[in-house]
């Protein structure tokens, strides 16, 4: 029996009962190795009809758009288009932000690897047309920079959504019609859509959140994050054999299954070079390339991302050296439980990979002074409050602003123990996962001038 055939034994029999432990509604997995699929789908789409997952159904993807958007750039850069290092204004001359400077000199690879440096999480809702995501780039001129341009890494969102404007540009059409036209016909794509018009075709996913902590996952109220957020990961729906047949072109140097060139081998290598390491980040990669997450595990390099969306959650990892590829597709409960089992059972069987368990609180933690950390620090999305009591423990107290609070987040407070250097772990996991606090920088006072969980979010 090949080692695919026990993968496809194990999927079989183990992705109902993962379902079950994490209170998972529904979940799709596809694994490739050598052009070989097997997949497998369990659950339910949606609570409220009960209706039955498949392999053909299509889940929301999420993140994991910034990669099929970097490749849409790296065509435009194939066909000499587009110059990665040249500042966006190149091709957007009318990009502001409110550091008129930084605008002028970010470049598009500064984007591609979320080093531009400017605040992320913007969700502006420009409305349903084929405008609007030339109208959500038109409203950013009052985003404040967090750092100089190339300086440090801070996951950006937005940053995205000015690289979709930027490939309707030079194609002179909706992002959308460029995502069809130059990645879903060429890959053969019969399962993907561009967002809720077309994924009523298919057997569609309906994401699921949980009303209170303790609470049930039921459908959510809406199915999809603003159609202008689009190029970021707010619309892409498909099911997991696509977005397989997107990474295995990665894998073998741009070709689809049939041949057709989609991308130069240069560019596939290019997206993979390391362009910026990243702070401790639990789920996170350890650092960036042009669109991927890259994955310092033994045994690989590992390529991947991944997304969430409202109740949606997706997984992508890539071993380009062994040809294994690994898709897992969620609508809900904690699917962090299923990806913690799948992902490193199917690295280890086919490609020899270890992944590493995610961080956790040590058993008695090291009393630190807090002096440096203690402060607070605010974004667009939350406000984080660093505190230190009289017997010397650390308080992290969030609450919500912007969309998270529109969205129903509450505020927290969670207890921070360090675990090495200026890196710090909640004693209480989201998910069951303890996801690191990092701070970095130093605000000419001897105080740390960001905590780091992916983004940067800096002192007040």
């Amino acid at each position: 029996m090949s080692k695919l055939s026990g993968i496809d034994e194990w999927l079989q029999r183990r992705l109902p009962e993962l379902l079950a432990e994490h209170g998972v509604p529904g979940a799709a997995v596809a694994v490739s190795a050598g052009g070989e699929v097997v997949e497998h789908a369990a659950g339910v789409l949606s609570k409220a009809t009960g209706v039955e997952a498949t392999v053909d159904s299509v889940f929301q993807i999420g993140s994991i758009t910034k990669v099929w958007t970097v490749t849409l750039l790296m065509q435009l850069a194939d066909e000499g288009l587009l110059d990665v290092d040249a500042p966006v204004r190149r091709y957007l001359p009318e990009f502001t932000l409110a550091d008129d400077g930084a605008a002028a000199a970010i470049t598009v690879r500064q984007l591609m690897c979320h080093t531009a440096g400017f605040e992320g999480d913007i969700f502006t809702d420009t409305g349903r047309g084929d405008d609007c995501v030339e109208k959500y780039v038109a409203t950013l001129g009052g985003v404040a920079q967090l750092f100089a341009p190339g300086e440090l890494f801070s996951y950006n969102n937005a940053g995205y959504c000015v690289l979709g404007r930027i490939v309707e540009v030079l194609r002179g059409k909706p992002y959308d019609e460029c995502m069809r036209e130059h990645l879903f016909t060429p890959l053969g794509l019969t399962h993907a859509a561009n967002g809720p018009y077309e994924a009523i075709l298919f057997r569609a996913a309906v994401g699921h959140v949980q009303p209170g902590p303790d609470a049930e996952p039921v459908p959510a109220p809406v199915w999809a994050l603003a159609r202008s957020n689009a190029p970021a990961g707010s619309m892409l729906a498909m099911n997991p054999r696509s977005l397989l047949a997107f990474a295995r072109m990665h894998v073998q140097g741009g070709r689809a299954a049939d041949g057709t060139v989609v991308l130069s081998e240069g560019s596939v290598a290019a997206m993979r070079q390391r362009q910026v390491d990243v702070p401790c980040a639990g789920l996170m990669g350890d650092a960036w390339g042009l669109g991927w997450e890259l994955f310092d595990w033994a045994g690989g390099p590992v390529i991947g991302h991944d997304g969430g969306t409202i109740g949606q959650s997706a997984f992508l990892r890539v071993v380009p050296g062994a040809d294994v590829a690994v898709a897992l597709l969620t609508n809900g409960g904690n699917p962090f439980g299923p990806y913690r089992e799948i992902i490193p059972h199917v690295l280890r069987e086919l490609a020899g990979v270890e992944v590493p368990a995610l961080p956790v609180p040590p058993a008695e933690p090291r009393p630190v002074d807090a002096s440096r950390y203690v402060g607070t620090y605010a974004s667009e999305v939350s406000e984080l409050t660093v505190s230190q009591d009289g017997d010397g423990r650390v308080w992290l107290d969030l609450t919500p602003r912007g969309l998270m609070a529109e969205l129903g987040g509450q505020p927290e407070r969670n207890e921070l123990v360090h675990l090495h250097g200026d890196v710090f772990l909640p004693v209480q996991p989201q998910l069951g996962v303890h996801m690191p606090q990092v701070f970095v920088g130093d605000d000419g006072a001897g105080r740390a001038r960001y905590v780091h969980s992916g983004r940067a979010t800096r002192r007040v």
